[in-house]
């Protein structure tokens, strides 16, 4: 062997490792977004594992099954099974597989595949998020339970309704409204860098609805607790400086208590969001602003508690 294609080989292990361990570090761009960056490096370690084993690794997925077609059969669980070697790292990639390959009837809700639309939130061993974010558990001694969002109405399978949901956001009236002209340059109204960074942590919500499925005011008292993601959107307007109805949307969900004093500051929402937004925080800060005629400023600098996760 020559000098020259050992050194070739040499550089191509060097590489191979190098991108190995660039591969397992941190993620810059979801460094503050704590659930972001521990599923990006589950999704890492499980894409190495599945490089790393040559042979069929067969992982039970057990799904929720029911459908509107045969409404006088109860609810149950089916299991799959999907060899993780062929298979993307994610949940919503087993999805498709066991959709593909073993039965073409199971419903569920995808788009974007990238944590942006929302659309496959779903309860996955036991915690609501997106399954285009949740990495697949390779311990293959133990099933994969997924099921819908709890104490939602299910269409079909892993499908919930959710028009009430969507009812409430819309009744926060989540778009800009001023009373102000246009501006003369005709362009669009202009912040500061401080205003715009009062939106960080609230614009991001996808409407998942993972945070309001997983919130017992909400279970509870679905018609008149409007729920943390629909609040949520409402502070992120309210707190908007470009926005000239701050006074009077605050009225709005405080004219009947229940729509925002239902919050129990369980803090279920914060602890199971996919996109590491905190809702119960923003909740308490209409409270704050309600009760105590804080202005936004003021109450962005109170100390919140941080997220517990309740059983």
């Amino acid at each position: 062997m020559s000098k020259s294609s050992l050194k070739d080989g040499l550089k191509k292990m060097a590489r191979l490792v190098s991108k190995r361990e660039k591969r397992s570090k941190k993620f810059p761009s979801s460094e503050d977004h704590k659930i972001a960056q521990k599923h990006a490096e589950e999704a890492v370690e499980s894409n190495l594992n599945h490089k790393d084993k040559i042979t069929g690794l067969w992982k039970e997925f057990k799904i929720y099954r029911w459908s509107p077609n045969d409404p006088t059969n109860n609810p149950y669980l089916q299991s799959f099974f999907v060899d993780l070697s062929i298979c993307g790292p994610m949940v919503v990639d087993a999805l498709q597989e066991i959709k593909a390959e073993d039965d073409s009837s199971l419903t569920y809700r995808r788009s974007c595949r990238e944590g942006i639309c929302g659309s496959c939130a779903m309860n996955i061993d036991g915690t609501n998020t997106v399954a285009c974010l949740k990495p697949i558990d390779t311990d293959t001694t133990k099933a994969t339970t997924i099921t819908p969002l709890p104490h939602m109405y299910v269409i079909k399978d892993l499908v919930v309704d959710l028009t009430n949901f969507y009812q409430q956001y819309k009744s926060i009236e989540p778009w800009l409204k001023t009373k102000r002209p246009t501006p003369e340059d005709g362009r669009e109204y202009r912040q500061s860098p401080a205003e715009r960074a009062r939106l960080d942590g609230l614009y991001e919500c996808i409407l998942c609805a993972c945070c309001s499925a997983s919130c017992p005011s909400y279970w509870w008292n679905p018609e008149e607790f409007l729920g943390p993601a629909p609040l949520l959107h409402a502070y992120r307007w309210i707190c908007d400086s470009r926005d000239d109805y701050t006074d009077e949307r605050l009225q709005a969900l405080t004219e009947n208590q229940k729509r925002l004093y239902r919050c129990r500051t369980i803090r279920n929402c914060t602890a199971t969001c996919p996109k590491s937004l905190n809702p119960a925080n923003a909740i308490n800060k209409m409270k704050t602003r309600h009760l105590l005629s804080v202005p936004v400023e003021e109450s962005e600098d109170i100390p919140q508690p941080s997220p517990i996760l309740q059983a």
